[in-house]
């Protein structure tokens, strides 16, 4: 099954962008990690905060707040399509790197995706 794909964006032939579902859920990870809350008008708690720490001091107390932040943002809004099994985050000088290893209720499949703040020196891989 063909999922929209994010950022919203037309294929080659000028139709909507579709993935595939382990991408999409990839897309939707994202999704909650930088969206703040308060910023979606119908869902006013969805997202994780994780940008309102960008600018705090870069620190080990810093990095277990963004850990639990993803863990419980991730279990709210996505539990009917992931498990989380590991969150690790690290902070390099310029960028809030987190990872995120999960199983995907579908098929079983342990997956992990990194995701980088926005504007950080090392980009998403």
């Amino acid at each position: 099954m063909a999922e929209l794909d994010f950022p919203f964006r037309f294929d080659a032939v000028g139709r909507t962008a579709t993935t595939r579902l382990d991408d999409h859920v990839r897309d939707l990870i994202e999704e909650v990690l930088f969206t703040s809350p308060g910023e979606r008008v119908m869902r006013p708690d969805f997202g994780s905060g994780l940008l309102g720490l960008v600018f705090e001091p870069n620190s080990s107390t810093l990095a277990a707040t963004v850990q639990v932040l993803v863990a419980s943002a991730l279990q709210q809004h996505l539990s009917h399509l992931i498990a989380v099994q590991a969150v690790e985050v690290s902070n390099d000088s310029a960028a809030l790197r987190v990872d995120v290893a999960y199983v995907l209720l579908l098929d079983g499949s342990l997956r992990s995706g990194r995701f980088v703040s926005p504007g950080g020196l090392l980009g998403g891989a």
